[in-house]
């Protein structure tokens, strides 16, 4: 395999043997001469439930692809459950790992996005199984019942059957969050999973999320809703040009919050 070395800053390296599942150290993003992000230091820890709001254009969705490798970093380190995303050093320097190896690291997290992203060929159960058995080499009769059980969980039993063409976008959220969770995750990434749902169907998908939370799933969330994120967060993380400008627990940021900043974005959605 052929490697190259990457431009990420090896000033240190940081073990994270702890409780902590996602560690973010000086974290810099640059899409040609525009700076994304611009040194996101987070953590957040197991069992927990980090809320990310902001502005459109904070570079809040970025970060969150930052963490599962989708998007490159331009500087500084990620961690996920205690290995380091995308990367590995060898004497003193950090060479970017292989795609395959990078998919790999992907399997321990699940990621919802905005917009479903189901294979529309595919039924309900087909969306569910395919990764199971094509990336982890599942059983397909093992794969297909922990699916129908997800689909229950999801409240979409009676679904499995049907295509996403036949299905309220509500319902193809919560496909998709079955899907993520099919791989057995130990993170779930949520990039703004109700923001493409009409009012009536944002309910559905976060009392998913809320039960997930409950039994303990590490969730990491890009979120404009803000009832959730005070009553389900741990932790609540105001991004702003592309820095973290406030973060504290979710009621002290939302009813106090010390930055101006974070005062006018809050001011203009609470």
């Amino acid at each position: 395999m052929s490697e190259n070395a990457s431009t990420v800053p090896d000033d240190h390296v940081t073990a994270t043997t702890d409780d902590r599942m996602v560690v973010a150290e000086n974290v810099h993003k640059t899409f040609g001469r525009l700076r994304v992000l611009r040194g996101i230091d987070l953590e957040v820890h197991r069992g927990d439930v980090m809320c990310v709001v902001g502005p459109s254009g904070s570079g809040k969705s970025t970060f969150l692809r930052c963490v599962n490798h989708l998007e490159k970093l331009t500087a500084g380190r990620l961690w996920v459950n205690g290995e380091l995303m995308g990367y590995r050093q060898r004497r003193g320097k950090l060479y970017e790992l292989h795609e395959t190896q990078v998919a790999a690291q992907r399997r321990g997290i699940g990621m919802v996005f905005q917009n479903f992203n189901l294979f529309p060929h595919m039924s309900v159960l087909g969306n569910v199984i395919e990764a199971p058995v094509q990336v982890k080499r599942e059983r397909r009769q093992e794969a297909r019942e922990r699916a129908l059980a997800l689909l229950d969980r999801v409240g979409l039993a009676d679904k499995s059957a049907s295509y996403p063409r036949q299905l309220s976008g509500g319902q193809q959220q919560r496909v998709a969050i079955a899907r993520a969770l099919a791989m057995r995750p130990e993170l779930m990434l949520f990039d703004e999973p109700t923001s493409a749902l009409d009012p009536e169907l944002v309910g559905e998908v976060l009392d998913v999320m809320r039960d997930l939370a409950r039994e303990g799933m590490t969730m990491l969330v890009v979120t404009h809703e803000m009832g959730f994120a005070r009553e389900v967060g741990d932790t609540l993380v105001f991004m702003d040009e592309g820095v973290v400008v406030e973060s504290g627990p979710p009621r002290e940021v939302l009813t106090n919050p010390r930055h101006e900043r974070t005062q006018a974005f809050l001011s203009k959605v609470l």
